[in-house]
């Protein structure tokens, strides 16, 4: 399908070619007026990086870590810097969100949204900043559906880690009390990553979750088998180190680092085939962070089944997995049909109680 802004105009689905054009009328603009006391056209363009290194500063001192965000537009700038652009055009931001060839178009739109969001900052600073259109690039990235692990698969998949080797030993462990704990907790897996020992607290069966999205740090309750096996992974974890340095992290690799993050879903996708979650070929299938969903999705159906109002209590769940907004959270109960059909049920009810 191609979408156009104008009648005539050509498709959005293709790289734009209008990137001389809007260079053009840029120069045209730098030299129609007079130059005296003001900056150059080659100085203004070189603000537009200084205006993206600012933008990302204010942005983080916010809590935002825009990782992938700030490479994309520190990139943009210095495209920027190419075309001798000094101010932002939705034909320059198109011709560059548009530049990767053989990604889905949903790419293309993340990111002009990143440019978008940047030129919406800068027009208060710089009048000639025109902001890239909504509908420029209307493709939304389709969520993918969680999977939803048994209790049997999850027994299996920690059965696997024990069972893997390691020079060390502790290897198999590592591996068994943290896919455990993803499984019982809705950590995200870089927040288990950066667990430190000072963060469990095993008297208390309190975690410290630090530094989470937007800096935001948290208070997890696990219960008591859960401390149980994070006491005995913490006892293990100190014989194997006791007289050698090793990282303050919880989870740390042979070396006594932390766990790497690709080790982490290499080995996990080597155990989710060994099982058999996953073809010997399939490069998709069950997901770590399924793991989180499970957690959530198993909570709802805990809650509708007790009888408790599920949609009170998202508030409760949305703080406990660190969501920056309850709509996040709601999200579940829209993806998966067992809680809809718990809702469902729960509203029938409702209205047959009614007098």
């Amino acid at each position: 399908m191609h979408l156009s802004t104008t009648r005539g105009s050509r498709s959005l689905m293709e790289p734009t070619d209008s990137v001389e054009e809007a260079v053009e009328l840029q120069r045209r603009h730098r030299h129609g007026g007079g130059t005296g006391g003001k900056k150059s056209g080659l100085d203004r363009v070189g603000l537009l990086m200084e205006a993206v290194h600012e933008y990302l500063t204010m942005r983080r001192s916010l809590g935002f870590k825009l990782r992938e965000a700030g490479k994309g537009l520190l990139q943009f700038a210095t495209f920027m810097e190419q075309q001798r652009a000094s101010y932002i055009t939705p034909q320059l931001a198109l011709a560059w969100a548009q530049q990767p060839s053989g990604v889905q178009p949903a790419e293309w739109a993340r990111r002009l949204s990143v440019v978008r969001a940047f030129a919406r900052h800068r027009s208060a600073t710089d009048p000639r900043t025109q902001i890239p259109p909504d509908g420029l690039l209307p493709h939304r990235p389709k969520r993918a559906r969680p999977y939803l692990y048994s209790d049997d698969e999850i027994r299996r998949l920690l059965r696997a880690a024990l069972m893997l080797p390691g020079k060390s030993g502790l290897r198999p462990w590592t591996y068994h009390c943290l896919f455990g704990l993803l499984s019982v907790s809705g950590l995200r897996l870089g927040e288990a990553r950066n667990l430190e020992l000072q963060d469990v607290d095993l008297r208390a069966a309190v975690l410290t979750v630090r530094g989470a999205k937007f800096g935001k740090s948290r208070l997890l309750p696990v219960q008591p088998s859960t401390r149980n096996v994070l006491a005995d992974y913490l006892a293990r974890r100190a014989r194997c180190w006791a007289g050698r340095p090793v990282s303050s992290y919880v989870f740390v690799s042979n070396r006594g680092n932390r766990l790497d993050s690709g080790e982490i879903h290499r080995t996990f996708y080597a155990l989710s085939r060994q099982i058999g979650l996953r073809g010997p070929s399939d490069s998709h299938g069950p997901r770590l962070q399924d793991l989180r969903h499970r957690f959530a999705v198993k909570t709802l159906l805990r809650w509708y089944r007790a009888g408790q109002d599920a949609e009170r209590r998202l508030p409760l769940l949305s703080a406990y997995l660190g969501h920056v907004h309850v709509s996040d959270t709601f999200w579940y109960l829209s993806a998966w049909p067992e809680l809809m059909r718990e809702a469902m049920r729960r509203l029938e009810q409702r209205w047959e109680d009614r007098p």
